[in-house]
């Protein structure tokens, strides 16, 4: 059996849809990704510092708990994400799924591209610039998706911001 760390630190963390796809460009799928999140909150297996859901890939801040393993939960929030993505997908446009359908041994379609970043927050000084980094990501020029960070609905940002938490996911860092 795997020993298991009883000391995480906070990670950044990022995932990528295929191809950087804008699989994630409507609601509904960020919502599949909300409440995979909101699962793992629930569970105790997670805490959510931050978060942002882009068109095409995710950031979040968040420490996985003692005795959760972050290979596992990284693994099982994907692999919940996707399957629930391809279920709307072949609900919704069975066309769009062909996008998404490739040539491997273990399945017929992939919606994350391997190898998600994770990287451990050990200062105050990087988690605050990653914290920000987050937040500000919907405003950049080649995405102008809100006018100020807190107006991006699916960020932490207005949490931070009013202290107003409408997922019900977020814990402040302090």
């Amino acid at each position: 059996m795997d020993k298991i760390n009883f000391d995480y630190h906070p990670q950044f963390f990022t995932a990528t849809i295929l191809e950087w796809k804008h699989l994630l460009k409507k609601d509904s799928y960020k919502d599949i990704v909300i409440n995979s999140l909101k699962f793992l909150v629930a569970e105790k297996s997670i805490v959510i510092y931050a978060f942002v859901i882009m068109p095409n890939h995710i950031h979040l801040i968040w420490q996985i708990q003692d005795c959760f393993k972050r290979e596992t939960i990284q693994m099982r929030f994907l692999k919940f994400t996707a399957q629930q993505m391809k279920f709307m997908l072949i609900q919704e446009d069975k066309t769009q799924i062909e996008k998404f359908r490739v040539n491997a041994k273990d399945r017929a379609y992939q919606f994350w591209e391997r190898n998600a970043l994770s990287i451990d927050l050990w200062s105050p000084k990087v988690f605050n610039q990653k914290l920000d980094y987050i937040h500000n990501n919907p405003l950049q020029d080649k995405w102008q998706l809100a006018s100020t960070p807190e107006d991006y609905k699916y960020s932490s940002a207005r949490f931070y911001a009013t202290g107003i938490d409408e997922f019900g996911l977020v814990t402040h860092y302090n």
